[in-house]
């Protein structure tokens, strides 16, 4: 049976981060890997499952909530820095290399989404890391908001930057806006039915709320990822995309995997950017699995 711990750890800034620690039941030390979520979630959107896959598999494993995010510190609450998430990440390695369950010489990591171009960045610059996992990986942020803000909406979405920006200037905090909403009155980062179905999936009560910075999308669609990709070598990078992908968009990963070098390896999952997580999890987590198995075992 995985046993499933509770963990904390400081990250910079005397924030205290929290998650889960999932080990197998044999005797250790163990290959580990470290997991994140994407945008705005929490590790309750489905990262369990992977978790437990891994754990099962023979892998200590690491699921940590960014913070400002479900159970872990950090003001003000549900603001997405992409760099500030990074560098909290590399603290989780370093939590993983101090336990004495963990061989620390065989550490990789997996981030889906938003997190997924964390992990493309951490292993083009942490070399700790022996091995990538970038499931449905933002590329670029540039890229993905020309294909999903319609060019007569931009002006206005520049003017809120400006304006929050101007408030937290004369001292004010941030402005919140809907992580999800159908509803075109309320702004929103995601309107897609299926980003609303998967965000508001059923997860303990406290533990997600819907709404997000506004400065949060600023720094969404001023992030590139994509770019990292090519100094990810000679660490294995695996990525897992699915075929109808409309939010980290399915071209621009299969450009930036064409960008990639080797050794690499591309695992296609019918469907759209939340399928890896639902019907194509047995594919999307077995070819995880597979790499983390071929590089750290």
């Amino acid at each position: 049976m995985t046993e499933r711990e509770d963990v904390e750890f400081d990250a910079e800034g005397e924030v205290t981060l929290r998650g889960w620690l999932l080990s197998p039941d044999s005797p250790g030390p163990h290959p580990a890997i470290t997991m994140a979520h994407g945008y705005a979630g929490v590790k309750e959107h489905g990262l369990e499952r992977f978790a437990r896959v891994f754990a099962e598999g023979g892998f200590v494993v690491l699921v940590h909530d960014h913070r400002g995010f479900g159970a872990s510190d950090g003001e003000p609450g549900r603001d997405v820095d992409p760099w500030r998430q990074i560098a909290d990440w590399r603290r989780a390695i370093s939590l993983l290399e101090s336990r004495p369950e963990v061989d620390g010489r065989r550490i990789g990591v997996w981030g889906t989404s938003y997190a997924g171009g964390h992990a493309m960045v951490l292993g083009a610059t942490d070399r700790r890391l022996r091995c990538v996992v970038a499931q449905v990986p933002t590329i670029s942020g540039y890229e993905q908001g020309l294909r999903r803000i319609p060019p007569d909406a931009v002006d206005a979405l520049e003017e809120t930057f400006a304006e929050d920006e101007r408030a937290q200037a004369r001292g004010e905090p941030p402005e919140y806006q809907a992580v999800v909403s159908a509803d075109p009155a309320i702004a929103a980062a995601y309107r897609a039915p299926d980003a609303i179905a998967f965000y508001h999936q059923p997860v303990p009560a406290g533990v997600w709320e819907n709404t997000i910075t506004v400065r949060s999308t600023r720094a969404a669609r001023m992030y590139e990822p994509g770019a990292w990709i090519g100094r990810v070598s000679p660490t294995p990078l695996l990525m897992v995309v699915a075929l109808h992908d409309t939010i980290t968009v399915t071209g621009l990963a299969l450009a930036a995997y064409e960008r990639a070098l080797e050794p690499k390896r591309l695992a296609l999952i019918p469907g759209g950017h939340f399928d890896p997580y639902l019907s194509g999890f047995p594919k999307s987590s077995g070819a995880a699995l597979a790499w983390f198995r071929e590089h750290l075992c």
